[in-house]
């Protein structure tokens, strides 16, 4: 890969890594609620997660889209559903000191590492990556693909979680926060909007 194709790359990972998207609203929501410390496993989960993915796409899961379509229509299906669901559940999070036994949490790595499969934007940035910058799917060209997203996302996705932590700041009433999750939910909806239509 020249210079010029992984500079085109990097800056494609950054600008799909740094944009909102459901990845980055949870995080922020998750900064808000939990704090940075107990946000790690997710943004961890969320990048590392998605270099497998990538991984995987470019190893010849993009082939299946291809031979069986209806394969698509049901992932996005399952997508809206469980982000749906997971709206509901940033609306109606408490924050961290209000939690009881069994009341809301933030995600594990291994939660945030399986949501990039339901994940619509990941999908998106998946398959053009791997259309776009590895057209001959070979392994060293994938693995590349997949290091250039891990190394860019990482940050990007601390980013969305530093600034959920610092609007806590201003989250210091129980009113202000439920504002904020309630928010934070419907623009999670709201960006299912490119896949919906």
């Amino acid at each position: 890969m020249n210079i010029e194709i992984l500079t085109a790359l990097a800056t494609f990972a950054f600008v799909s890594s740094i944009t909102p998207g459901p990845n980055n609203l949870m995080l922020m929501s998750s900064g808000a609620n939990f704090g940075f410390k107990l946000t790690i496993p997710h943004m961890l989960g969320v990048s590392l997660g998605f270099v497998f993915m990538v991984c995987l796409v470019g190893a010849g899961l993009i082939q299946v889209f291809d031979i069986y379509p209806i394969t698509y229509q049901v992932l996005k299906v399952f997508s809206v559903i469980y982000l749906v669901y997971l709206a509901y559940k940033i609306a109606t999070s408490k924050p961290i000191e209000d939690h009881k036994p069994n009341n809301s949490k933030p995600f594990t790595f291994l939660q945030a590492a399986m949501f990039q499969w339901v994940n619509p934007k990941a999908w998106t940035m998946a398959l053009t990556a791997i259309s776009v910058y590895s057209p001959s799917k070979n392994m060293e060209s994938i693995l590349l693909v997949g290091i250039v997203f891990g190394a860019i996302n990482l940050p990007s996705v601390g980013v969305w979680t530093v600034l959920g932590q610092q609007l806590k700041r201003f989250l210091t009433s129980d009113i202000k926060l439920r504002i904020f999750n309630i928010t934070m939910a419907l623009l999670l909806i709201a960006s299912l909007y490119p896949m919906v239509i």
